[in-house]
């Protein structure tokens, strides 16, 4: 039988596994809420020890907490920091409302392990306290929200510089693929042609602008709540204390755009900036969804499908059909962005279902906006290193779908007007006969006009496509 000690809570005692770093309070959440299996995420564990470790400096500093019990905090905290004792970080993300088990866990471990550093066992809580000393001038409710801004912050860098990684990698084959021209493609039908190269350098854009988007919402999270205390107002909270804080989380952090609150009840009550990052995620989930998708398509094939490009092979495609390749990146990025999507779903309902002073469903929140963060970070750089770097353009493809298109009937309009450029389209189609040899047997017009009108490469460039003759108005 695994060794236990016996603690007690205002709700009576309960046995403790004798080698954890977590008291009585941890265990009655591991008990009340077995819900998920899961931890919590490494960021949510790092960002409350940063917490902690910056109100002891504080404490220290206006001598509220003697520099032993400080000191020892910070040691505990440091130790965590440095990858220690992470397995005692255990309450499911499904938690009760607020966090206060998940901050709890966290008072506890630093508690247990500055009185071992102080020569104390662990259960003691002397001369360190959980309450007293760990979470002094501190609540759930303002170290909850405080905690989501940092490990958000934490975690930008690595999801931003992924972003950018593919935006590159982006840009990069557009400029490659310049000089391909082929089909455009609207509702899925022939349309005008485009090159291969502008359709990468136009996704490479719309991630740039989602990383700007994602940047100006983040920025609204450098505002801390920290110091409101219980409901935001700062009772039990010397006047310096937020201030200080914020001071010492830059340094601990090393997030040097943190900013004290300006209302820190407003940052209580309200899950706005955490949902309006939330939602900056859910943008670039769409984009980034829709790109690999294109992608998909056009890969189809090889023999029944578009094949207009090859991505790179990483694995069999098919337990049955031998030589199958599947666009296997593509499509673990579409079912991470699907995730990322319900994850902002419930965020926003999260946000929503605040209630005058506190939002309570902040664990939630945090769960969500950290795991959307994760796994479009990794998402991202698997589709940049594993996918998109290794593309190569099927030129033949492209010229083969190109002059097949009926759309190229429009450049023709300028010549013979709307209605018999349609005319020619539809025949095209009838007949199985492309546009060029058309226009050419038909005499549609002058045949040495031909060439010039038809000219695939202009068509793909802002211009009216026309030869010597000026358009017939009405045709």
């Amino acid at each position: 039988m695994t060794a236990t000690r016996m603690e007690q809570d205002p709700l009576g005692e309960l046995p403790v596994p004798a080698s954890a770093l977590y008291g009585v309070q941890t265990v009655r959440a591991m008990q009340n809420f077995p819900i998920s299996g899961m931890l919590p995420l490494e960021p949510f564990v790092i960002a409350q020890v940063w917490i902690k470790k910056a109100a002891a400096l504080t404490h220290k500093e206006t001598g509220r907490l003697d520099a032993q019990r400080a000191d020892a905090i910070v040691a505990a905290a440091d130790e965590i920091l440095g990858g220690a004792h992470r397995e005692m970080f255990v309450v499911d993300p499904y938690q009760a409302g607020a966090g206060t088990s998940h901050n709890m866990n966290v008072n506890e471990v630093l508690a247990n392990r500055a009185n071992e550093i102080l020569g104390s066992p662990r259960g003691s809580y002397v001369p360190v306290h959980p309450n007293d000393h760990v979470n002094m001038a501190q609540s759930t409710n303002d170290t909850i929200p405080t905690n989501i801004r940092l490990a958000v912050l934490r975690q930008l860098p690595a999801l931003l510089a992924a972003v950018s990684g593919l935006r590159n990698a982006l840009a990069a084959k557009g400029v490659e693929f310049d000089h391909i021209v082929k089909a455009g493609r609207t509702h899925l039908q022939d349309a005008m042609p485009i090159r291969l190269g502008q359709e990468f350098t136009a996704y490479a854009g719309t991630l740039e602008r989602c990383r700007k988007r994602i940047t100006e919402a983040a920025d609204y999270l450098n505002d801390l709540g920290i110091g409101g205390s219980a409901v935001g107002t700062g009772v039990t909270v010397e006047p310096q204390f937020p201030e200080l804080m914020n001071r010492n989380l830059k340094a601990i952090s090393g997030i040097e755009t943190l900013r004290v609150g300006a209302d820190r009840i407003q940052l209580m009550q309200s899950m706005g900036d955490a949902a309006a990052f939330s939602a900056s995620l859910r943008g670039l989930a769409l984009d980034l969804s829709k790109i690999v998708s294109d992608l998909r398509l056009m890969v189809s094939g090889p023999r029944t499908g578009l094949d207009e490009i090859v991505l790179p092979a990483v694995q069999p495609g098919s337990s049955i059909m031998p030589g199958k390749i599947n666009p296997s990146i593509p499509e673990m990025v579409n079912q991470v962005c699907f995730q990322v999507i319900g994850c902002d779903t419930t965020v926003a309902i999260s946000a929503e279902h605040g209630q005058l002073e506190l939002n309570v469903m902040m664990p939630v929140i945090a769960h969500n906006v950290l795991l959307s963060m994760l796994i479009l970070t990794n998402a991202i750089d698997t589709l940049s290193n594993k996918c998109v770097a290794g593309i190569t353009a099927n030129e033949g493809m492209c010229q083969y779908w190109v002059e097949r298109s009926a759309a190229l009937a429009t450049a023709l309009m300028p010549q013979i007007g709307y209605a018999k450029a349609a005319e020619i389209s539809k025949r095209s189609v009838k007949e199985g006969i492309l546009i060029r040899e058309l226009v050419t047997r038909d005499e549609v017009i002058p045949a040495d006009e031909i060439a010039g009108v038809l000219d695939l490469r202009k068509m793909t460039e802002i211009g009216v496509p026309q030869g010597k003759h000026a358009a017939v108005a009405g045709g």
